[in-house]
This record gives structure tokens, sequence and C-alpha cells, in this order.
């Protein structure tokens, strides 16, 4: 059984993202799954609970190689302070957004098709806590000002958000990225503690 959704998530995964949520049938999701309709029926409600599923492991796996590239950043420059990390994080989230098919699916697709709240729920799942981690030690070690984290963690979220919706909806995606990587850094450089 798990076999056979996963052959159906990867097959939505691959239809979702070359073709859009609205044509692709759940004939050729089961076709190009090579499972019956009735497969699909079992492990989905419908074709919009299967897309939840796509956007959600899209949504993971792009946070866990995030997570594992920041974390070979952090060890191969053990003199970056977590501020640094976590500034250098975020333009590599902004690199992640040029994937056509995370685009596709998270950025485009995912809120039209299920919501704009789909968005909020998977920053809570894969963002929050680890950005609020992040803070609370940039703050520790003296790198920023010390703020109330959680209002600073939702906003902070919300911009990089907005950020990654701007590249993708954006004619010129390379300058969408070039001018709001600037901006982005430009506004982080605000909340650095400054010398007395």
């Amino acid at each position: 059984m798990a076999d056979t959704r996963e052959a159906l998530v990867a097959a939505g995964a691959t239809l979702f993202a070359s073709r859009g949520y609205a044509a692709t049938g759940t004939e050729d999701i089961v076709s190009s799954a090579r499972v019956t309709r009735g497969a699909l029926y079992h492990h989905f409600s419908d074709k919009a609970d299967l897309f939840r599923a796509v956007m959600e492991r899209s949504a993971r796996d792009m946070a866990q190689r995030l997570i594992e590239q920041e974390t070979a950043r952090a060890e191969a420059h053990p003199e970056y302070d977590a501020w640094t990390t976590l500034r250098l994080g975020f333009q590599s989230f902004l690199d992640a957004c040029a994937d056509p098919s995370f685009q596709r699916i998270v950025l485009i697709e995912g809120p039209a098709v299920l919501g704009h709240s789909i968005w909020d729920s998977l920053v809570d799942q894969h963002g929050y806590v680890l950005l609020a981690e992040v803070l609370t030690k940039a703050m520790q070690e003296g790198s920023i000002d010390a703020l109330a984290v959680q209002p600073l963690t939702r906003m902070l979220a919300a911009l990089i958000s907005e950020a990654s919706l701007y590249i993708a909806r954006a004619q010129d995606q390379a300058r969408a990225r070039e001018e709001t990587g600037d901006a982005l850094d430009r506004i982080l450089a605000g909340l650095e503690r400054r010398p007395a």
C-alpha cells in the first residue's frame, strides 16, 4: 500500500509540475502511476487531496535540502555566527525558489488550489521553530538586538514568503531574485546590534 501511495504522489508531482493542477486529470495520474482509479481513491479523497500531499512533500524536501546545505556550510565555516548563517540561509531559500517544480507546486498552484492558509501551515511545519531557534541564538550571541522572538519570527517568515512569491511570479526571475536578495539583506541589516 505504501508503494501505491508513493507511486501516486510521484506521478502527481511530475504531472502537476509540468502541466499544472487544472490540466492534470485523475486518469493521467493513475496511468502514470500504473495503478487503478480505485487505488487513487483508496489513498486520497480526491485530486485536491493528492495535490496537498504532493505540495507537502515538495515543501518538506526543499526544507530538508536547505537544512542539509546550511548545516554543511556552517560546519565548513565555524567562524560564522548564527546571524550570518541565517542571512546566508535566507539567500539560499531565495535561490531555491528558482526551481520550476517548487515554484509551480508550492508557490503558485498551492495557494490557488488549496487556499493561502496552506502556505502558513507549511511554514508552521517547516520553518517557524527553526527560525525562532536561530534568532534566539543570534540574540544570545549579541549579533542582533534582543526583541520578542515570536513576532519577529512571524514577520521575517512573512517577508521571506512574499519575497519568494515575488520571484516566482516575475517576468524576469533572475533580476527579481537579485533585487529581492539585495532588499532582504538591507532589511535584515537593520536588526544588527550597533556598537554603543
